[in-house]
């Protein structure tokens, strides 16, 4: 009874939920596949669609982990609308991010940086690039599986993460590549310097960002706690000009929104670490 009933609950799982999570992972997938896409010639391609991909390729590669993001958000609310979560698909969903947020970013910012990085790199510091988005990837997984095993079911739980959540970890990195590429096609000079400064930036972002996933600095959840319930009209007009400004400029407020969402909580608790031992000195 007990095999039959273990058979029965694999086979049957909440369709919405789990073709979501699919769709997160897919994403992920197509995220590198297109990213790959760069070294191959825009003319030696026979599909229009893929060709197209090829002339973007890293812009499109960068919107494809926001497209999974979408889809990570979108899966738990439909099983918490359903109310049916799951530890199918908790595992599920944990295998998804690690394509999606894990494997994808760090491949795509090595990807950017071998293509459009200097022109010459000695091989000791390109092994070392490669090292770092290996490490990234690496804090990914450490970073859910510490998630799986601490996680408590519930929204209440769920007002803060411990370390920077590998969605906006792989946001931030996408959110850079996103406006090096804009940059790197501008037709401003000033522009190509600023690509260039971006390209040089993306390696240490990625091994800033691997190692803040399993750091023990606190990070908001930023539905759950500064949106949810009732708040003061100050934060509704803070929210609705980063929404206006996401119209008007969306890659650059993106990047910019995610590099401070990584940011601000590192150096907060910094601060409140040297005010507690400035307190310890003097008492």
């Amino acid at each position: 009874m007990r095999r039959r009933g273990r058979k029965a609950y694999i086979r049957s799982v909440y369709f919405l939920p789990s073709l979501a999570t699919l769709g997160n992972a897919v994403c992920g997938f197509g995220s590198m596949y297109v990213a790959g896409l760069i070294p191959v010639p825009t003319a030696d391609i026979a599909d229009p669609w893929t060709r197209m991909l090829a002339a973007h390729a890293f812009t499109a590669a960068a919107y494809l982990i926001f497209l999974a993001m979408l889809f990570d958000a979108l899966d738990g609310r439909l099983a918490r609308f359903a109310r049916h979560t799951t530890d199918f698909g908790g595992q599920l969903d944990s295998l998804a991010d690690a394509i999606s947020f894990g494997a994808a970013p760090a491949f795509l910012a090595l990807q950017v940086f071998r293509h459009q990085g200097p022109a010459f790199v000695p091989p000791s510091i390109s092994r070392f690039i490669w090292a770092i988005g290996a490490f990234y990837m690496s804090c990914a997984l450490m970073r859910l599986a510490r998630f799986n095993v601490s996680n408590e079911h519930g929204e209440q739980h769920h007002f803060s993460f411990l370390g920077l959540p590998s969605p906006g970890a792989a946001g931030t990195v996408a959110g850079m590549v996103l406006m090096q590429q804009d940059l790197f096609h501008s037709a401003y000079s000033i522009a190509g310097h600023l690509s260039t400064v971006c390209v040089y930036l993306l390696p240490p972002l990625v091994l800033l960002t691997g190692l803040l996933m399993i750091s023990m600095v606190r990070y908001p959840h930023l539905v759950n706690r500064y949106l949810r319930g009732r708040r003061s009209i100050t934060r509704l007009v803070v929210v609705l000009a980063f929404g206006l400004l996401l119209v008007v400029a969306h890659i650059y407020t993106i990047a910019i929104g995610t590099l401070i969402y990584v940011l601000v909580p590192l150096l907060h608790t910094f601060y409140l670490r040297l005010r507690r031992k400035q307190r310890l000195a003097v008492d």
